[in-house]
């Protein structure tokens, strides 16, 4: 047999890792935490209260890719999402992995990134912030589909009126969030 027939080409290699994303589930104050990473960073922060459901979450968001559970891997970054929970003013320093986003999501979730901890802004102000004045149910959907919980603080996004409303993971961990912040 021929050896150059059984090996994998260095191309399809390097593509089989570019399509790997490595991801663990912790727990924390506001429920369980999966974090997953791409080879460019976090690309995943997903909450909730059942494993399964969050690790389907995470297929739906990203089809196709190559999904491997790697706890020892992601714990730092797990603690550092756990700290950033329990004390907001810690800060959250994480690469972030965005290119699974449109352009105008990716505009979006910039500005969210620019909100300082304890502040809100409206969806229409962020919409005028982006030029597009018009736009607060277009920045209400890119906030809808981030996928980076915490590390894209779609949380501090309310109401024209201060109100909450429509955060993917409730209105009550967005609550919670946003009085930790307060402090």
């Amino acid at each position: 047999m021929n050896l150059m027939q059984t090996q994998v080409p260095a191309s399809a290699s390097r593509a089989a890792a570019f399509d790997t994303i490595t991801y663990a589930v912790g727990k924390s104050a506001i429920g369980n935490i999966l974090a997953a990473r791409s080879l460019v960073g976090v690309c995943a922060i997903l909450i909730g209260s059942d494993t399964g459901t969050l690790e389907q979450d995470l297929a739906d968001r990203f089809p196709g890719r190559i999904l491997i559970e790697d706890e020892p891997a992601l714990s730092d970054d797990l603690a550092a999402i756990e700290r950033f929970v329990e004390t907001p003013a810690a800060g959250l320093d994480l690469p972030l992995d965005v290119s699974h986003g449109t352009p105008f999501q990716q505009r979006v979730w910039g500005v969210l990134r620019a909100i300082p901890r304890g502040a809100t802004i409206t969806y229409t102000a962020l919409a005028r912030r982006l030029g597009q004045p018009g736009g607060a149910r277009a920045v209400a959907t890119a906030c809808a589909a981030n996928a980076i919980a915490l590390g894209i603080p779609c949380h501090r996004v309310v109401r024209a009126d201060g109100t909450l409303s429509g955060y993917r993971w409730g209105i009550e961990c967005k609550r919670a969030l946003l009085d930790k912040e307060a402090l």
